[in-house]
Formats: C-alpha cells, structure tokens, sequence
C-alpha cells in the first residue's frame, strides 16, 4: 500500500472544522434578530434603516458565542458601540470628502482599529466592527443621516443582546435561567479538574492540564462582567463566584499531581466529579470521598476538596468574587503599541486602504460600469486580514469557496422568491443558519452572502450576486499580496509579542512563589494570568505554523519555547504546592527550575525575545 498523504498544514485547516452540538438557542437568537427587524422596518416604510440594523444583528451574530450572559454584554456591546462610532465616521466622511482624503481617512482609522485590535478578542471583535461600519457608512447609498444610521445600528445590535439576556437556554429552566452559562462553566471546571487527575501518569496528562487551562479561562470570562440583577440573584452570584474560587485550588493541586508523574488511586477524582455534578444540580456537594494523604500534592488535593464542601455548604453564604488580575492601561497600550500591534496594525491599514482605494477609482471609472457596492471591496478585506480566522491562504481560499457558493444559492433563490416577503423570510434563515456556520469560515461566509444579497435586494437594489464575487475576489487577491509584504522590523510580531508576555506572566508567578508570599489569592490570580497568557501564544504559534513555508518560517523556534515556559508554570504550581505542605522546596524542583530557566534564556535570546531574568530557585 502506498503512504498516505498529508495535505499541507495551510489546506488541512481549510478542510477542518468544529464539531458539538447545535447551539439551539443562538439558533432561535439568529431567527429572531435580522429578519423580524427586517420586516418591521419594510412595514414602517423605512427599510434602508431596516437594513443597516439588520446588518448590526448579523454582525453580533457572529459574535454570539457559548458562553454567560454577563460575558456576553461585553462581548456584544462592546463591538456594537464601535461598530456604530465607525458608521458615523464613515458617514460623515463619505459625505463630505472626495475619493483620495476619503481613502487616506479609512487608511488611518485601519490603522488605529488595527494595532488596537491586538490588545484582545473583544477588541478585535470591535475593530473589525469598526472598519465595516465605517466602510458601509462611506459607501452605502442610505437618504437617512449619520446619527441615524448610527442608532439603527445600535438598535440591531442591542436587540440581539436582548434576545441574548432575556431568552431562556433550552433544558435549563430550573432555577434561576439567567445563570446557566456560568453554571456550566464553573462545572466545567470541575470536571476537567476529574479528568486531569485520572490521566496522572499518562500520556494524556499535559493534554488534559491543557484542557484544565481552558475551563478555567471559560470559567473566569463567564463570571467576569456586569451584574445581571442587583438584588435578587446577589445569593445565586455569590455562590458560582464561591464555587469558582474553591476549584482553584483544586486545579492546583491537580497540576501538581500531574507534574510528579506518578499514578494516584482513581478515588482522588471522584469528588471533583461530585461536585460538578452539584453545580449543574443547584444543589450541596453532599459527601466526598478523601483521597490519600501519602505526598504533599495530595495533602494539598484533600485540604482543598474539604474547603471545596464548606463552600458548597455554606450555599452562598459568603463568596466574594475570585481573584482576577485585569490588564492595566500600560498593558493594553504595551499590547497595542508594540510589535504585534503595530505589524497587525499596518497590514489591516494597508489591506483597507488599498481596497478603498481601487474601489474607488473603479466606482468612478466609466469603463468599469455601474459599481454601487463599491464599499464590500474593503469591508471584505477587513475579514480577510483577520488572524484569528486561521491562516493566511486558508481564510482566502475559504472566503473565496464561501462566496461564490452563497451567491449562486442567492441567485438560485431570488428568481424564484417572492418580494419583500420572501426575501424577509430568506434573512431570518440565514440569521437561523449563521450560529452553526460560524463553525466553519467557508460555511459562514456563505450564509452571510446570502443574508447580505437579501438585504441589499431589500432594500430596492438589483440582484448583485456576480458583483459580490468579484468584490471577493479583488480583496482575497489583495490580502494575498499585502500578507506576503516585507514589514519593518522582525515578522511574526504578532506571536513574539504574545509569547514576551506569557514569559512576564511566567516570571511574575515564578517570583510570588519563590518568595513565600502568603497571599494565596495574588497566587492564583498570577497563576491564571500564566497560564492564560501562554494559552494565547500557544494559539498565535499554531496558527503561525499552518500559514504558508513562506510565512511560516518567521515563527520556527516559538513552539520550543512556549513548551519550556509551560512546563517552567507547571513546575512554579508544583512549588508552590509543595512549599504551602512543607516549608521548603526538594533537590528535583530547584534542579527543574534551574534548567528550565537556562533553557528559556538560551531559546529566548535566539528568538530574539525580551524574556526576564527569572529569579533564583534557593
């Protein structure tokens, strides 16, 4: 038999996508949004405005993730707001400047919302919001004036947050509703602190430590957020925060527990267990089965299941909100300033510009005909420069296949569908559809060229379906051209960037540790800052890698390096463990620290990396 062939790694993430279950309620979110909004604005006799809010729904939409409710204000809201701030500017400039400054305008604000867009997913999300709107604002032939534009806008946006707050998940009826997103996600945690402790000794430990990382970031953003009701459910919130805070140490002596790499008996997971199963129920952790206590790890593990029990007796008694360490305005303009967002900043200023630009001089070139649309051309490139979207030629070729199979379905369905109500109809399907696309970025780029050409058809426009793929096309091929530029600097800003910072969080944590601070509660909240931070360049460089061997060698060397600093954080929580039991630190963890931190000097300064000095281990 011959070998089978792996595709490259750029094809391989094209052709893959996420798997779980349909997400009903963003299913019954996504039909109630767009299209109901649509209908009323065509009953009112104010469709334009219908179309813009439409828009807006769509856009939060694909930001509706799994996830709380109080996550979900900021992670909904937070790109809305921009997302009308970049449709009044558009607006405006689109109205009083010509095609050259109104070009250099969009260059700029591509600029500014690319560079801020590195600070974080919810930035991201609202620069790209940012630069749509203000690229629809420019462009969209709408009689109605900026700040009206800007509340329909709003209007979209906060009413799929509405739906979101209000609407009750399926199956989670008991109790109080609005909670079940955090219920989950503290549950979560538990389980995966279970999980981590059967595969101790196995080759799945640093898998399932990984998976530990995840809950836990889950975790934190479901609980962090604005208080849904201040009063009433102040007990329900005190208790998740209370049950959230108990697990910490649980997942700390867990991780210690897997870093000694020695098998422990299958009964010190099935507390964990018990008490995930307790937060799903709403109820008392009831009796737990202790562990051996035959090394300082399990000692750790057992103190921290009976503190674990109180907390889940004591029902919400107490419960402050867990320690968080929050980014400090030196480290959000660190993150925007420096290399990964000026690098980031620059190719989203280039990419817009330029699309702006040549949809400029084709929409007033007489030979190229009617080009009413001219603003998809870089509301299109915006999608396409994002990273967070996957690879380079990945998210082109996928935007490409995604696009012109949307359009021919919407060319299939417009001949045959009756005006406005079929077109209305046809908006809250793909409304319906996009929570489940959003699994796959050809599939969501399909159903959103469909939404879109309905709108635009909607709104009294001709069927646009080739003029959509031509669009596509001109952007993907000028993404292309400026993501294979030569930048100022090093390449691969963008991931030496996040790898710098988890070397940062790694040291600060190192240094609490080794120092015997007693406050436990700074511990962990540097400890999650670790982690999380390592989390984010993990996913930077695996992105990194899958690009093309051309872009790809710009990141060689990041993967050795992040794997020294997450076993340098695994090492520090087992010191950590091991100095709260017995005061001082053995042979093999000073030998471990010792090594790890020469080898994360030497990797570091071959990178080309500012990682700190880390502290002596004795």
């Amino acid at each position: 038999m011959s070998p089978r062939v792996a595709p490259p790694p750029w094809l391989a993430h094209a052709l893959r996508a996420q798997r779980g279950p349909v997400p009903w309620s963003a299913v019954t979110r996504g039909a109630l949004a767009a299209g109901p909004l649509l209908l009323a604005s065509v009953v009112l006799h104010h469709t334009s405005l219908g179309v813009i809010a439409a828009i807006a729904a769509m856009l939060a939409g694909i930001n509706d993730r799994p996830g709380s409710r109080r996550a979900a204000v900021r992670r909904l809201g937070a790109p809305a707001v921009a997302g009308a701030a970049g449709l009044l500017a558009g607006t405006y400039g689109g109205a009083h400047l010509t095609a050259l400054p109104l070009t250099l305008l969009l260059t700029v604000l591509g600029l500014v919302a690319g560079a801020t867009s590195a600070v974080g997913p919810v930035a991201s999300g609202a620069g790209t919001q940012f630069l749509v709107a203000a690229a629809v604002g420019a462009g969209m032939p709408v009689p109605e004036a900026g700040w009206q534009r800007a509340l329909a806008f709003l209007a979209g946006a906060g009413w799929l947050l509405a739906l979101r707050l209000a609407l009750p998940t399926p199956g989670a009826l008991a109790g109080d509703y609005r909670f079940d997103g955090e219920r989950h996600a503290v549950a979560a945690v538990y389980d995966a602190v279970a999980d981590l402790l059967t595969a101790v000794g196995t080759e799945t430990a640093l898998e399932r430590r990984g998976a530990l990382t995840a809950a836990l970031d889950h975790a934190q953003d479901a609980l962090t957020g604005p208080r849904l009701r201040r009063h009433a459910s102040s007990a329900a919130e005190r208790r998740l925060h209370a049950q959230y805070a108990a697990a910490l140490p649980l997942a700390e002596a867990a991780t210690a527990l897997a870093w000694a790499e020695e098998r422990i008996s299958a009964r010190a997971a099935e507390g964990p267990r018990r008490l995930a199963t307790a937060v799903r129920d709403g109820r008392g952790g009831g009796p737990l089965p202790a562990p051996s206590r035959s090394a300082p790890a399990l000692r750790a593990l057992d103190d921290a299941l009976l503190r674990a029990a109180e907390a889940f007796d004591r029902a919400g008694e107490g419960g402050h909100r867990p320690p968080v360490r929050r980014r400090g305005p030196k480290e959000v303009l660190r993150a925007a300033l420096g290399s990964g967002g000026r690098e980031y900043g620059l190719r989203v200023a280039l990419c817009f510009g330029a699309a702006a630009g040549l949809a400029q001089a084709l929409h007033h070139a007489r030979w190229y005909g009617e080009h009413q649309h001219w603003y998809w051309l870089p509301a299109t490139a915006v999608f396409l420069v994002k990273p967070d979207l996957g690879p380079l030629a990945s998210r082109v070729l996928c935007r490409a296949a995604g696009t012109v199979l949307g359009a021919l379905v919407f060319a299939a369905l417009a001949a045959v569908l009756p005006r406005p109500a079929g077109l209305v109809a046809l908006v809250a399907v793909c409304g319906a559809v996009l929570p489940v696309a959003t699994r796959h970025f050809a599939a969501q780029t399909a159903a959103a060229t469909v939404l879109v050409l309905a709108l635009v058809m909607a709104g009294g426009e001709p069927q646009a379906s080739v003029g959509r793929i031509g669009e596509t096309l001109l952007a993907c091929a000028i993404v292309l051209v400026v993501g294979h530029l030569p930048m100022a600097g090093k390449r691969g800003g963008g991931v030496r960037a996040r790898l710098a910072a988890a070397g940062r969080a790694a040291h600060a944590y190192l240094g609490h540790v080794l120092g015997e601070s007693a406050d436990r509660g700074e511990r962990w909240a540097l400890r999650r800052e670790a982690y999380r931070t390592l989390a984010e360049a993990r996913t930077a460089i695996a992105l990194a890698a899958a690009e093309l061997p051309s872009l790809a060698r710009h990141s060689e060397g990041t993967d050795a390096v992040a794997a020294v600093l997450e076993r340098l954080v695994d090492t520090t929580t087992a010191c950590a463990v091991h100095l709260d039991e017995t005061g001082h630190l053995t042979a093999r963890h000073i030998r471990h620290l010792e090594d790890l931190a020469a080898r994360l000097e030497h990797g570091g300064r071959r990178l080309g990396l500012r990682v700190p000095r880390m502290p002596a281990a004795a």
